[in-house]
């Protein structure tokens, strides 16, 4: 249910202190000025950088002077009303002015290329130029975006209602139709065209989920795609740990009507020989790529146990794997590996699940299982349930027989114990000795990858027939790492693996730690506005714990996530790291959280409305200073599809970013407004919500 939030906030805020920390302050206004200051606004509706919000009573401006403090403590955006007209004409002077001497330049540079080259260079710089062109084009857009002014700017307008659960450049039949298959299919392929940007609306029932913990084991029935036969059909082991309810779907992982996931879990503990699931943390496991996962009732339970599991699937049109799992409050993203690797680096996960996963991993020469082997640590376990491995049932189906047994041989050529067999679960463990690999008879097993083709972080590479990870500094067993959560503060010598000392990471905890206490006493005002509380104070328990899914779109050591969990905060953080960034995935990984590389300019793999914040400090500097293929209006459109209704975004950057990007909000409908960070000038937040609209029923 969507609820006001009825505690005001105006135009802009201020941060002081350590770089982070917020204050509060107050200033009475004369009734003269705000009189002064309503009739600017009325006279004119192209008010350079005015923004009009859904929610006025929670987002406006009432100040008349720059820096002024509203009666809630925040300082407003203050602008010269009596001079604004002729500046914004000097600026749009300049503006033009740029634009025809870029013009110029251009095609006096395109004329001296012509008359310099030869026809034998013409072919090599072809690809250049025309990269050339298509920046200039962009540049020139964003010139022509800024001189028109915020005000003038259109409002995107709504996807069709066949878009609600669209994942863009994942429409496998349009795949398969342009040419792309054996696997290919499953995976993004966008055009080159222009991008069509709209937002993306729920669906006609959506309601807001429900609250962690609540969430986690009953969803809204119309909140995801699928139907009521999908429902009840078996298919994976965890998916039938699930009930329709009327309008609700609840799973019931313990329930005596279906197989129960703790029993399971508890099976496999003790064929890796532990007591319980409990133990699995001092058996040195942290997280946990569950392949396939149904709708994520295994990492549910284990969750509980500090497990942190990433359920990875294709995408499917409906009844989603990834999509239910997302909106019970779980890790989840949509991948493939049947043609390329995973974007996730060499040696990251200590266990690897596939309970019926459907993934034929007798197939291609067995090139599926050296991908597993490559994210998979030293010493971590393969844990695979599957009709193929009950030894009586296959004794009856040759074709069976025959797949069990190459899965068997080419896991032990790839150094893999088989520790147990029962029923229909086998638990493998990875070798934690190199010198396996050259223990092995000529020709039994695929090679070791060279030290030139072993990359560590691979963005969806072809998959390679050798083993990754034996040239890697980060190939130590699970054993010798830390347990959780010391694994999260790496010591001086792991640290040094990454190019990085302990006052590095320890500069950098000290100022997430900080920023994350000030988002919080700055947000929960509002998001636990019908149960109020102070800075400071312990959340209230649910349903008002409003926050589960947290996206970092620019992770960096990781930070942000450690700092949430050392504040106690109930969330998951999924990490990412850009492609065209540093690339500290391993280290975020290392540290016992998830995380993945992706390139911003491309949908990110995940279904419309996952999660209820996203962050990113620095990401528009890094974004819009690289020579991009997408604008800042791409970026934010797919930033609205990944949000659900009422969720935040944080943006923390240069003043010139964020001014962009607050002029572009009204055109995505979010309620934004800019705080400033009192200690440093060079950058401010820029803090937005995505208000609840809903699709009229037709």
């Amino acid at each position: 249910m969507s609820r006001p939030l009825h505690r005001g906030v105006s135009g802009g805020g201020r941060f002081s202190g350590n770089g982070h920390e917020f204050c509060d302050g107050s200033q009475t206004k004369h009734k003269t000025e705000k009189e002064d200051v309503v009739k600017n606004r009325l006279s004119s509706d192209h008010t350079y950088l005015s923004i009009r919000f859904p929610f006025q009573f929670l987002f406006q401006d009432n100040s008349s002077s720059q820096h002024s403090l509203a009666e809630n403590g925040f300082v407003s955006d203050a602008f010269s009303t009596g001079t604004l007209r002729s500046r914004h004409r000097l600026i749009l002077l300049l503006l033009k002015f740029s634009l025809v001497v870029i013009v110029i330049l251009a095609l006096a540079g395109s004329f001296w290329w012509t008359i310099s080259i030869t026809s034998s260079s013409r072919g090599q710089i072809i690809g250049g130029y025309r990269r050339l062109q298509e920046q200039l084009v962009s540049d020139l857009q964003d010139i022509g975006e800024l001189s028109i002014g915020s005000a003038r700017l259109k409002e995107l307008g709504y996807c069709s209602p066949e878009s609600e659960n669209f994942v863009p450049c994942s429409n496998v039949m349009e795949n398969l139709a342009s040419g792309f298959y054996e696997g290919e299919e499953y995976y993004h392929h966008c055009g080159h065209g222009l991008r069509q940007n709209c937002l993306v609306l729920p669906p006609v029932n959506y309601k807001l989920p429900l609250r962690w913990p609540t969430g986690r084991d009953v969803i809204w029935f119309a909140n995801v795609k699928i139907t009521a036969q999908e429902v009840l059909a078996s298919g994976s082991l965890t998916k039938r740990m699930m009930m329709l309810d009327e309008e609700q779907i609840s799973f019931r992982s313990a329930s005596l009507m279906f197989d129960g996931v703790e029993d399971y879990s508890h099976q496999i503990a003790e064929m890796i020989g532990l007591r319980n699931e409990s133990n699995f943390i001092h058996a040195g496991v942290r997280t946990i790529l569950d392949i396939g996962c149904g709708y994520g009732s295994f990492g549910a339970h284990l969750f509980s146990k500090e497990l942190l599991t990433m359920c990875i699937a294709d995408y499917e049109a409906s009844g989603s794997q990834v999509q239910l799992t997302l909106e019970r409050g779980l890790p989840a993203m949509i991948g493939s590996f049947t043609s390329k690797q995973l974007p996730y680096p060499s040696l990251s996960f200590d266990m690897i699940h596939c309970a019926r996963c459907g993934t034929d991993w007798d197939q291609k020469d067995g090139i599926l299982l050296i991908e597993a082997d490559r994210v998979l640590r030293p010493g971590g376990y393969f844990v695979w349930t599957s009709p193929l491995t009950n030894a009586q049932r296959s004794l009856r189906n040759k074709e069976n027989q025959k797949k069990w047994n190459f899965v068997r041989n080419f896991a032990q050529n790839l150094c893999w114990d088989m520790l147990s067999q029962q029923d229909e679960t086998v638990v493998w463990k990875k070798t934690t000795k190199i010198d396996c690999y050259a223990s092995r008879k000529p020709g039994s097993g695929p090679s070791t990858c060279s030290k030139g083709n072993d990359v560590e972080s691979p963005y969806y590479r072809p998959l390679q027939v050798c083993i990754g990870g034996t040239e890697s500094r980060r190939w130590i067993p699970i054993e010798e790492r830390a347990t959780w959560p010391s694994r999260a503060k790496p010591n001086s010598k792991e640290l040094a693996i990454y190019g990085l000392n302990s006052e590095d990471l320890a500069e950098d905890a000290v100022s997430w730690s900080s920023a994350v206490r000030n988002y919080w006493s700055l947000l929960s005002p509002l998001i636990f506005s019908d149960h109020p509380k102070r800075p400071g104070d312990e959340d209230p328990s649910p349903p008002y714990n409003m926050l589960r899914n947290v996206i970092d779109m620019n992770a960096r050591f990781g930070g942000f996530n450690s700092a949430l969990l050392e504040a106690g905060k109930s969330v998951w953080i999924m990490n990412v790291v850009p492609a065209n960034g540093p690339n500290y995935l391993p280290l975020i990984l290392d540290r016992g959280f998830v995380g993945v590389l992706h390139d911003w300019c491309e949908p990110f793999p995940t279904y419309p409305r996952t999660y209820d914040l996203v962050h990113g400090e620095g990401l528009l500097s890094l974004e819009i200073g690289q020579q991009r293929r997408c604008t800042l209006i791409d970026l934010f459109s797919e930033i609205d599809r990944l949000l659900r209704p009422e969720g935040w975004v944080i943006l923390r950057d240069t003043v010139f970013h964020i001014e962009s990007a607050r002029a572009l909000t009204t055109q995505l409908k979010w309620d934004a407004r800019v705080v400033e960070i009192e200690s440093n000038s060079d950058e401010k937040l820029l803090v937005c919500q995505k208000p609840v609209f809903k699709r009229v029923a037709s």
